[in-house]
């Protein structure tokens, strides 16, 4: 009996372990903020808040995945009426592409460690590779949600004409965006 229940416990252990686990990304420690020189004078920014989304990691087996959702109507600038021009028609067309979506194609490791994630981004419906450079990424026991939670800065630059936002990029307006996104998720 024990010839048989030792390799079926053993079998059952490595099953476990060489699974990734599953995250939920947590909204009120994940926002996306965006860069973007205005005319060679100053950089103007704004960030969206409430994003959603799912994570699958295994720093065992270098494994990783991420799929996130960015609610465009959650865009803050601190200037209600520049919001509002670049939900509008002329930029991120909001009432038409409500969400911005990221989906990630294959993690990066070295050592064992995460140091980008290539993925997909949909912008009004279309859809660019970039590739989101991890400049912090850690895991840790949260007090506060009592369950693991990894996390992280990322960042990445863009042509935001690549993705049908180019406005004033004919007068001189510069086409490219730095996004930066700080993020957590909770273990299921």
């Amino acid at each position: 009996m024990n010839k048989i229940i030792l390799p079926l416990f053993a079998s059952l252990l490595a099953f476990g372990t060489a699974q990734a686990a599953d995250y939920k990304l947590d909204p009120t420690h994940t926002k996306a903020v965006f860069y973007i020189d205005h005319f060679n004078t100053s950089t103007n920014s704004g960030g969206f808040h409430n994003i959603s989304g799912d994570m699958s990691y295994s720093p065992e087996k270098s494994t990783g995945s991420v799929n996130v959702s960015i609610p465009v109507s959650t865009l803050n600038t601190g200037l209600s009426g520049f919001d509002n021009h670049i939900k509008g028609p002329d930029m991120l067309d909001a009432a038409k592409y409500p969400t911005i979506e990221f989906k990630s194609t294959q993690w990066n490791f070295v050592d064992n460690k995460p140091v980008s994630i290539d993925g997909v981004l949909t912008i009004k419906g279309q859809s660019h590779p970039v590739q989101l450079k991890m400049t912090k990424f850690g895991c840790y026991f949260s007090p506060i949600f009592k369950a693991d939670v990894c996390g992280g800065d990322f960042e990445t630059t863009i042509d935001r004409a690549q993705w049908g936002v180019d406005f004033l990029v004919k007068d001189g307006m510069t086409k490219n965006v730095t996004i930066k996104i700080q993020a957590e998720a909770i273990k299921q």
